[in-house]
């Protein structure tokens, strides 16, 4: 298709008293991309979508969706478009490609970077959308398909505050939580830090199923008691009531009750390693989080003899 014969998007965001005139776009329908564009269905100001997976878009366009044939095409459709692609090459073929988004974006149009990428990478496609008078936000997500699929998910948002007041209100069908982080980026640096939390967790889980199953534990229903007690608890992210890493103050309010927690985590940490011992288990996992558990906490020993 011609990008010059797409129709121009109507509505601006003073006609309708809100962005919800501005048209969005969609690119990446993948297990997450695609729960996440069919909340945006029935968007006002209307949606386009792209994947190079051409049956991905089927179900948009029994649904009413403008399928499109090329992220330019996309973009000569919307002035608000979220990626949800694949990785950093994909992402950078999307916006910058003979056939990308920047072919065709007008002055105003927002990209929104979904996708985990490189620290660095949305600072320089946003260096790249500039002399287009395009606006990049980084903008990925926390909550899987889940998530995706309930409208619940958690956007960790980098960018300038005109941008992201615009997505404040395009996000919000598909979102549980925004969270504005700072500047062009720092979306993306949270979400690292966020899956470390979560892979890092599941290195733990893998141990852990290990002394379970050798001690005849059934896993599955220990399966089951996680899931309960981290719906109790908030699991790891309990702990992250602070205002900075490093060591709690003297004086802070958390930290007789984080000194508590090292104190019960230690001592457990301690007899899970001796029933590995006794199983004949290597356990790095669990004698590395008693080496660390303390400095993590907030609430590290004093060295012996001070």
């Amino acid at each position: 298709m011609n990008p010059t014969s797409a129709p121009e998007p109507s509505g601006t965001a003073d006609e309708a008293g809100s962005h919800s005139a501005r048209p969005l776009g969609f690119i990446g329908l993948g297990q997450i991309g695609a729960p996440m564009a069919t909340r945006l269905i029935d968007w006002p100001g209307g949606l386009t979508v792209f994947d190079v997976y051409e049956p991905a878009a089927e179900p948009f366009a029994a649904k009413g969706a403008t399928v499109a044939s090329s992220p330019a095409e996309v973009a000569s459709r919307a002035t608000v478009i979220s990626l949800m692609v694949q990785d950093d090459a994909q992402v950078t073929e999307v916006v910058t490609g003979p056939d990308g988004l920047l072919s065709t974006a007008r002055p105003g149009t927002i990209i929104a970077i979904h996708s985990t990428v490189e620290a660095d990478t949305p600072a320089r496609i946003a260096a790249l959308a500039e002399p287009h008078g395009v606006l990049v936000v980084d903008a990925p997500v926390s909550g899987g398909m889940m998530g995706a699929h309930s409208g619940d998910l958690a956007f960790m948002v980098g960018g300038p505050d005109e941008a992201v007041a615009v997505l404040d209100e395009t996000l919000a069908p598909m979102a549980g939580l925004v969270a504005h982080l700072g500047p062009i980026g720092a979306g993306t640096r949270a979400k690292l830090a966020r899956n470390l939390i979560t892979f890092a967790g599941f290195a733990a889980v893998g141990e852990a199923l290990r002394l379970a199953e050798s001690a005849g534990v059934d896993v599955a229903r220990l399966g089951d008691v996680v899931r309960h007690s981290d719906r109790i608890t908030g699991g790891p992210g309990a702990i992250m009531l602070g205002q900075a890493a490093g060591p709690l103050a003297a004086d802070d309010g958390l930290r007789p009750i984080y000194e508590h927690t090292r104190t019960l985590g230690e001592k457990d940490l301690r007899l899970a390693l001796s029933l590995g011992d006794s199983l004949g288990l290597d356990m790095p996992v669990a004698a590395q989080a008693l080496d660390l558990l303390a400095a993590a906490l907030g609430v590290p020993h004093e060295p012996e003899g001070t």
